[in-house]
């Protein structure tokens, strides 16, 4: 499982500039199962993504197709980690140490 953390790097007129195209490729994230929960930091500098995937390299291909990253306006911090609890619901993304 992977946290990713967006940190914007451009004032918030360049980040909501590029705003729809990031929310349509956040859907096709979660229409493809990688995306679990999303959404903004508090205060907005940035944003938040929990994602399932088979492993990092794929994380980082699904980063660099983020239009914010295209468009320069946000940085990633990837940071991986073994889901061994979850809550119910999401049984299915537990993982044992190995």
């Amino acid at each position: 499982m992977f946290v990713l953390e967006l940190t914007y790097t451009a004032p918030l007129d360049a980040v909501d500039a590029v705003l729809p195209a990031h929310v349509v490729w956040l859907d096709e994230q979660y229409d493809q199962g990688v995306f679990l929960a999303s959404g903004r930091k508090n205060p907005r500098d940035g944003g938040v993504i929990l994602a399932a995937a088979a492993d990092r390299a794929r994380i980082e291909d699904i980063v660099a197709g983020d239009p914010f990253v295209a468009a320069g306006v946000c940085a990633y911090r990837v940071t991986e980690f073994v889901a061994t609890k979850t809550a119910p619901g999401l049984e299915r993304y537990r993982e044992t140490l190995g």
